[in-house]
């Protein structure tokens, strides 16, 4: 097996790889050398994701082009008209979307499938609707998400619009280790072109069924005033259509609407930092706004920040606006009796547990997953299939919800018409989103729900974060900060310890380790599938917001010197 370095020297001398890749990897230190090569780029919770640039580690023509080689050939092998139904392909605004785009396009052509693709960037849950529209085979969609302007990506779409379950791309995953190396991969000929541009019909399709999951459409919208970004990505157009078209009154953050890959007028595309809030705020004050509302590059989730009581603006956890969206949604269709006696609430195991508690109240069971959102995807087509149950609400702690299954993926422009109907809902009745959250809170408990990352980078950071792991199943953790554990929870070995009993999960193995304290509270350990960094997820419930602070901090402090 050749090493990183003898890569390196292949691509370098490779007529396949072009002039200015070749500059590039001329210019590499021995570390970077080291990080582009040292593996293959991997798929993981939500496909492939990396920095572009050259080598085996990195996103890249060779890469993407090896990506959707073995996705053709897994779709071929599974589906006997995948040739005819084909593949619907969508992207984002970063750096060579586009042109990652139509060579998926061309690939899948040679293999004679029919490609489906969109006259510019589309957000990721039309990619799923329009997987649906046209009953193709799988879908592919090239984002980096939420990442930095340096990243892209790669997620590929079962024929449900879900993205692929571990059973489902294990079959890939084979696939594709099993093709020749990225420089020798030689695709098949002749080649004839079958690639369709949709027109604006899916767009209309997609946005009258977003349109139908509203609950009060009637209420005015006189009072709420919104100002919305979507931080240069691809929510700008349809967003700020959605808003229009709903009546209500918005500002855009105009610096902020235009596609840009360098997303030069955000310090951040991430709705979880506060960074991609900043101008927002500074036009939410100048216009008097009560709410605002971010969706991240690929439009699949929605950051909220609000004016509360105390007339400074406040941005929302997605564990606390998913729990007040459930909160709105549920109570709403059990007032007008829309609610299914027979509905679940599927979320993470990773998220805060207030919303299984609020879903609980209106009788709703709720169903947890690892974390990324084709579990859900995949847990409503089942449910679909089999006659049930049915779907009540999905949402995840990084800011992805689901309110309609119109889709099988997060859907940030369902989340804007849900969040603007429910700020608009409360503040018909004089109350702010903080007076909401904190009514909530005084029912089901103060929840302070926490997430730290540590970043890893490159081998050696690999290396560390592993052997921190390794640490900790050779010598299981017994308490934190004196508060004994009552139970250990091992997704990667699926063993779930206790004192009373040991027993198998019946989740997917993942590298995830889930600690429940005594005091009901909990901390999770996952390494991330898309970057290199650890998560720690703290979970603390108390009868005050104070007691619940406290507490967080002590288990903090106490839990990251166990894992140094």
């Amino acid at each position: 097996m050749i090493n990183a370095h003898e890569k390196h020297e292949e691509w370098l001398v490779s007529s396949k790889v072009t002039s200015s890749d070749k500059n590039l990897l001329a210019k590499m230190t021995k570390q970077e050398i080291e990080d582009a090569f040292f593996t293959d780029i991997a798929f993981a919770t939500a496909g492939m994701r990396g920095i572009l640039g050259p080598g085996t580690n990195r996103i890249n023509y060779f890469t993407i082009q090896r990506a959707t080689v073995g996705f053709a050939l897994y779709l071929l092998e599974k589906f006997p008209d995948a040739k005819k139904r084909g593949v619907a392909i969508s992207h984002d605004n970063r750096h060579y979307s586009r042109e990652f785009t139509l060579l998926a396009a061309k690939v899948l052509n040679h293999f004679g499938i029919k490609a489906y693709i969109f006259d510019s960037l589309r957000p990721t849950p039309e990619l799923s609707y329009a997987v649906r529209y046209s009953h193709c085979v799988g879908g592919i969609m090239i984002t980096a998400s939420h990442n930095p302007k340096q990243y892209n990506g790669f997620k590929v779409y079962d024929e449900d619009g879900a993205q692929l379950v571990p059973d489902k791309i294990a079959r890939l995953v084979e696939i594709i280790e099993d093709l020749p190396d990225y420089l020798q991969i030689e695709l098949p000929e002749p080649y004839v072109e079958n690639t369709v541009i949709y027109d604006k019909a899916i767009d209309e399709a997609y946005l009258q069924d977003v349109k139908k999951i509203q609950i009060n459409p009637a209420l005015s919208k006189d009072q709420l005033q919104i100002v919305f970004s979507p931080e240069h990505g691809t929510g700008a157009y349809l967003g700020q259509r959605l808003l229009n078209e709903l009546g209500y009154r918005f500002s855009v953050v105009e610096e902020q609407m235009t596609p840009d890959p360098n997303f030069s007028n955000t310090k951040t595309p991430n709705p979880e930092e506060d960074g991609a809030y900043e101008k927002a705020i500074e036009l939410a004050k100048r216009k008097n706004a009560q709410l605002i509302l971010v969706t991240d590059p690929d439009a699949d989730r929605v950051g909220v920040a609000f004016r509360g009581r105390d007339e400074q603006y406040h941005r929302l956890t997605g564990n606390q606006s998913g729990a007040m969206l459930i909160y709105y949604i549920l109570s709403e269709r059990n007032k007008n009796g829309s609610l299914s006696p027979n509905s679940r609430l599927y979320t993470t195991i990773v998220t805060s547990p207030l919303g299984s508690k609020i879903a609980a109240k209106f009788g709703v069971k709720s169903e947890l997953f690892l974390t990324g959102f084709k579990f859900i995807g995949h847990a409503i087509s089942e449910a679909e299939r089999n006659g049930g149950p049915s779907f009540a609400f999905g949402y995840e702690e990084s800011y992805g919800c689901l309110i309609s299954p119109i889709v099988r993926d997060k859907d940030a422009l369902q989340a804007l018409v849900m969040y603007a109907e429910m700020a608009n809902f409360y503040l018909q009745k004089g109350l702010l989103l903080d007076e909401v959250y904190r009514q909530i809170q005084e029912e089901f408990g103060y929840h302070d729900d926490t997430i730290d990352s540590v970043t890893f980078p490159g081998l050696e950071g690999l290396k560390a974060m592993n052997a921190m792991l390794a640490r900790l199943r050779e010598k299981p953790l017994t308490n934190i900060d004196g508060i004994k554990i009552i139970k250990t929870t091992d997704y990667l070995t699926g063993i779930e310890k206790s004192a009373a009993e040991e027993k198998l999960v019946s989740l997917p193995q993942s590298d995830v380790i889930s600690y429940l304290l005594e005091t009901g509270d909990r901390v999770i350990i996952r390494p991330s599938g898309t970057e290199p960094k650890c998560k720690f997820y703290y979970s603390i419930c108390r009868k005050s917001l104070l007691e619940a602070t406290t507490a967080k901090e002590q288990i903090k402090r106490a839990f990251e010197k166990l894992t140094k």
